[in-house]
């Protein structure tokens, strides 16, 4: 067994996964891979098994915040040292996540985020220019992150990360909100983890549609700001 799991949170991405699970077994021959499998209805499952992946079936489709902790909880529960974690519609290089397995393996931090939106090691600045509607949530959420986290915070839903073993109890507990990425960076800077935000490349989605497009988009936001909103005044209390 190797010391690390990549998991990959999945429903309905048959068309997808190929690719994904081709690509990410190139760039990483050695870490162990896992699908979870979040009720899908068409041939994920087979196809995840096809391309030598292990399948954790959560039988229902309960949402991508039970596919994430599910994940974690995975690595927690068979001991991996370390944990990254990419989505399943192409959307994050391989190549990138090695990168932040190498930034965790180090040393340097305990969680590693692939973000679009900070810049440095040959990244530029402003490289992602998403739509004005756009622009305001990522505006929205990038002010109450900071005042969650008492720090800036650039790409608060990015799917991509790398963890070690002192993250994992945290990133596996359930998640309440319906911002989950959100909810375990409130969580992992309360217990006092070291988190790096680090510049990445991101691709578009291979195929199909994403599932966060139009009043999704808005709701996501207004979730995130929600789930901030509570985090801090919690925090207030504990005060």
């Amino acid at each position: 067994m190797s010391d690390t799991l990549v998991f990959i949170p999945a429903w309905n991405e048959e068309q997808n996964l190929p690719a994904v699970l081709d690509a990410l077994r190139a760039e990483l021959p050695d870490v162990d891979v896992l699908v979870v499998d979040d009720g899908s209805t068409d041939r994920t499952a087979d196809v995840a098994r096809e391309h030598g992946a292990e399948v954790l079936s959560l039988g229902t489709n309960q949402g991508l915040r039970f596919g994430i902790a599910a994940g974690y909880r995975y690595a927690l529960e068979h001991g991996y040292a370390f944990c990254g974690r990419i989505d399943a519609d192409g959307q994050h290089p391989p190549h990138e996540l090695a990168r932040l397995l190498d930034h965790v393996r180090s040393g340097r931090c305990d969680v590693a985020v692939g973000s679009r939106f900070v810049s440095g090691d040959g990244y530029e600045a402003y490289r992602y220019r998403p739509s004005p509607a756009r622009r305001l949530g990522t505006g929205i959420l990038r002010r109450a992150m900071a005042v969650a986290l008492r720090r800036p915070f650039g790409d608060a839903t990015s799917g991509l990360y790398a963890v070690d073993a002192k993250a994992l109890p945290y990133l596996g507990e359930p998640y309440t909100s319906r911002a989950p990425e959100v909810e375990g960076l409130i969580r992992l800077a309360d217990a006092g983890l070291r988190v790096d935000e680090v510049p990445v490349n991101m691709a578009e989605r291979a195929s199909g549609e994403s599932k966060l497009r139009g009043s999704k988009a808005v709701k996501l936001v207004l979730t995130v700001a929600g789930t901030l909103l509570l985090a801090a005044l919690a925090r207030r209390r504990r005060r």
